[in-house]
């Protein structure tokens, strides 16, 4: 399919700061949207918006600051203090009395904050295919797909919907990381929404990502069946484990680049085929093979995995060396992109990839980031094409840029036919974690391999 991209007349001039509003707005929702380019970077300038809480049953009959201080610890108890008096924290819509007055069952808290967004890519969202029911788009890296975290007008759903209007509601139906690009389908009505969901659910759609990984990657059809586990929900981070869910993913190298200089570490370029859906799954799996994607933050990070990146890694006698490693990763070092993953919530999301500047913003006090470098918008992960298994229909992208050798050799990719014959021969041919030559296909040439704990999947 032809990828277009849509012109942005909905970028406004950079605006001028504007003092907290007399009265709040529960929520506050500008439009049209306060985006605006500027060094390749989409921005959203500094906006008030007011977050609605109610009463939780923990929170009966205790202070209202109290509350604040054990419950929202990303600003000093002094903020709140401030907020109280000010009265950016309203109870029930009306300005607090004091700081200790206590909060009831069906009380409804509001809070006014002067929002800082991270910018993020400033490259359009591509168009592949359109009609009455689906809009399939080209997503760039480095954009989430929700309002997340620090992030809400700076997200797929959000710059969709200050292209097509504020009525506009998108539905996407499949969902990649922030940091991966590719092919994403957004619905325009339930009814498509429900059927493409099916789909996926029912594992009938077929799915191939391109990846540069470190090393040279073995050749052949590599398959990688290792089940994996959620080892912390408050970073986000998944390792294979035994005792995870079932996934499989199938590999094959489609070109690999020597380093140019002696001691460095060349790059292969390999086609991913997930045959489940599980969240990170291609990246844990080459971090398990020992090919991790070059410039993942996480599992290609050895400051967090050590030397050895967590290669043939099953057992949790690291864990908390690692997940303690990954929390010290944030702004007050240098800038890693392993802080802009957007599962990371709670503390955690409070330290982001940006170095702080040591500036303060002139409306609110709250301390200021610096820009995120190129390489901290995305890895190296690209959800070429999706397909029904049926046939019915397909979309597919371009390559994607990084793709390439050094010098920009372009990198082929298997026809299409083979793709589809190595999947359904794996599907009908694997079993107890061993690969065996699909009958579904002479010309799909499997090597047999065989990935357990504790061995490596590379013959």
């Amino acid at each position: 399919m032809a990828l277009t991209t849509r012109e942005p007349p909905y970028l406004v001039p950079t605006p001028k700061p504007e003092p907290p509003p007399a009265v709040i707005i529960t929520p506050c929702d500008p439009w049209p949207r306060p985006y605006f380019l500027s060094d390749g970077l989409r921005r959203v300038a500094p906006y008030h918006y007011t977050y609605n809480t109610n009463c939780k049953q923990r929170w009966r009959g205790r202070g209202i600051l109290e509350i604040f201080q054990d419950e929202f610890r990303d600003r000093p108890v002094e903020y709140y203090q401030e907020a109280i008096a000010s009265g950016a924290i309203h109870l029930n819509g009306k300005p607090v009395p004091a700081p200790t007055t206590t909060v009831k069952n069906g009380d409804i808290i509001s809070h006014t904050l002067h929002r800082h967004e991270p910018p993020v890519t400033g490259t359009a969202i591509g168009v592949v295919h359109e009609d009455n029911d689906m809009l399939v788009i080209d997503k760039p890296a480095g954009v989430p797909v929700h309002p997340a975290g620090r992030y809400n007008y700076n997200s797929v759903i959000e710059i969709l919907r200050a292209e097509r209007g504020h009525q506009w509601n998108p539905l996407p139906c499949n969902r990649l990381d922030r940091l991966t690009s590719g092919v994403m389908f957004i619905a325009k009505h339930r009814a498509a929404a429900d059927e493409l969901t099916k789909q996926i659910m029912g594992r009938t759609v077929r799915k191939e990502y391109i990846a540069r990984v470190k090393g040279e990657f073995p050749d052949g059809d590599i398959v990688c069946e290792q089940p994996i586990l959620q080892i912390s929900p408050k970073l986000g981070l998944n390792r294979v484990r035994a005792n995870g869910k079932e996934a499989r993913t199938v590999f094959r190298r489609l070109a690999y680049f020597p380093a140019a200089v002696e001691g460095k570490e060349g790059y292969s370029i390999v086609c991913a085929l997930p045959l489940t859906g599980r969240t990170h799954q291609i990246r844990v799996h080459l971090q398990f093979l020992g090919h991790p994607i070059t410039n993942d933050p996480i599992y290609s990070n050895r400051s967090v995995f050590g030397p050895a990146l967590g290669r043939s890694s099953a057992t949790d006698s690291d864990d908390e060396d690692i997940i303690t490693r990954l929390s010290r990763m944030g702004k007050d070092e240098v800038a890693d992109a392993v802080a802009y993953h957007d599962e990371m919530v709670e503390d955690y999301n409070k330290k982001k990839a940006e170095k702080m500047t040591g500036e303060k913003c002139a409306v609110c006090g709250t301390e200021l980031y610096s820009d995120p470098g190129g390489h901290e918008l995305g890895i190296y992960l690209h959800a070429r094409r999706y397909a029904c298994s049926e046939g019915n229909w397909g979309y597919e992208t371009a390559m994607p840029p990084w793709a390439v050798g050094p010098g920009g050799e372009e990198v082929g990719i298997p026809p299409e036919d083979d793709l589809v014959a190595r999947v359904e021969g794996i599907k009908l041919g694997t079993q107890g974690g061993e690969m065996t030559k699909p009958t579904t296909s002479d010309t799909a040439q499997v090597e047999k391999t065989k990935v357990e704990e504790g061995h490596d999947a590379v013959p």
